[in-house]
């Protein structure tokens, strides 16, 4: 097995002479060091079955089912999918996930700590997946702001972004917000965490899942910091043009294994209908999700 760095990149390594089925426990723990320390791994050369897919996963932590059975394979809840390709008339997973800046699973008591995609179809088009490594962003704030943050905490829900089912239809919104807010009430965590392997001081904010931030005591903070956090992390940026943002582009063949708890991301679509398949297993690795001292 052969790691380097990502030509001509801020971010991510290539892997290379991986063999999942055969793979030892000390390729498994390198391939791991590598991930927590340059934040992505795009291991090439992986076409494999979704029982292979999840095997792999157990080799990386404890895979876990997302909470909405209208994202799994027809075959295992362990792997999400998001696909725009109907398979015999009827829609498996969901299309256009993810277009907004998140980490998986932000929104609930124990985030995953690491993301595996395998892409199964990807456009010709201009398709890829945007990344902002939010430790390199804390790092860089003004010294105002990581004061300001320093012991703040981040409120997550998804229900700005949740995804209506098809029984969802017709169905009073007041009613649904309801059924949100019971399935997945917002948590509140330390908006700047500890990461347990680097220990990185890294934001645990984003676009799409965080709605506030409060004190240590609770006492909602002006939401004027929280904007000047996501803006000044690029995760207002449209044009994707900030210096912390970095197109990850991938093809079929290639897996991507990513550090959820450094990097938010945010899918890039194309605008023309095109086949767009991936499966993704999420894990819970053998670390705390933060390593901070509570506070």
């Amino acid at each position: 097995m052969l790691i380097t760095k990502q030509p001509e990149a801020t971010m991510g390594v290539i892997v290379e002479g991986f063999d999942a089925a055969a793979a030892t426990d000390a390729e498994i723990a390198d391939l791991k060091r590598a991930i927590y320390s340059e934040k992505i791994a795009i291991v090439k050369e992986q076409r494999l079955t979704p029982e292979a897919f999840v095997a792999l996963g157990r080799r990386m932590g404890e895979p876990a089912a997302y909470y909405e059975p209208m994202y799994h394979h027809p075959d295992t809840e362990l792997i999400f999918v998001s696909s725009n390709v109907p398979k015999d008339g009827r829609q498996i997973g969901v299309p256009r996930t993810g277009k907004f800046w998140h980490a998986d699973y932000q929104f609930m008591e124990k985030p995953f700590g690491l993301t595996l995609i395998l892409p199964q179809a990807v456009p010709k088009g201009d398709r890829g997946t945007y990344f902002i490594d939010l430790g390199k962003a804390h790092a860089a704030l003004p010294q105002d702001l990581k004061d300001a943050v320093a012991r703040a905490k981040a409120v997550q829900t998804p229900r700005r972004y949740f995804k209506i089912r098809p029984e969802d239809v017709y169905r009073p919104v007041g009613e649904l917000l309801a059924e949100i807010e019971a399935n997945t009430p917002a948590v509140t965590r330390n908006a700047v965490i500890r990461h347990p392997v680097t220990g990185e001081s890294v934001l645990c904010i984003s676009e799409g899942f965080t709605v506030g931030l409060t004190d240590e005591h609770g006492k909602n903070l002006d939401d004027g910091l929280l904007r000047e956090l996501l803006g000044a992390t690029g995760q207002y940026d449209d044009t994707f043009q900030h210096p912390g943002i970095h197109l990850q582009r991938f093809d079929v063949g290639d897996l991507l294994i990513w550090d959820n708890r450094s990097l938010v991301h945010r899918a890039k679509h194309t605008t023309t209908p095109e086949p767009a398949v991936s499966f993704r297993v999420t894990v819970y690795d053998e670390y705390p999700f933060d390593a901070s001292v509570d506070r």
